[in-house]
């Protein structure tokens, strides 16, 4: 990947991101991303999926503790209207 590319603004505010750092990054149409502005810097920072690896086990752990603790839907409603209460 080449450090430096150089690029310009559209008359819509659209910028280039250059074709081998797309590839580099593996950037695909459509990706999105955060945009921070200071001063004379911009930053693009590629949003990405979180993992979900893992997720079902945690989800038959959980499961698994609201029955031994016998945990009921009912339960689950009155503890999220608690806390909305705060």
């Amino acid at each position: 990947m080449k450090d430096i590319e150089i690029t310009s603004l559209s008359s819509r505010g659209q910028v280039v991101i250059p074709q081998g750092i797309r590839e580099d990054l593996h950037l695909n149409t459509g990706e999105k991303f955060i945009v921070i502005g200071k001063s004379d810097t911009i930053i693009l920072k590629k949003i990405e999926m979180p993992s979900f690896e893992g997720f079902d086990k945690l989800l038959k752990k959980t499961r698994e503790f609201a029955k031994i603790k016998k945990i009921n839907s009912k339960d689950v409603k009155q503890a999220i209207k608690k806390a909305r209460k705060r």
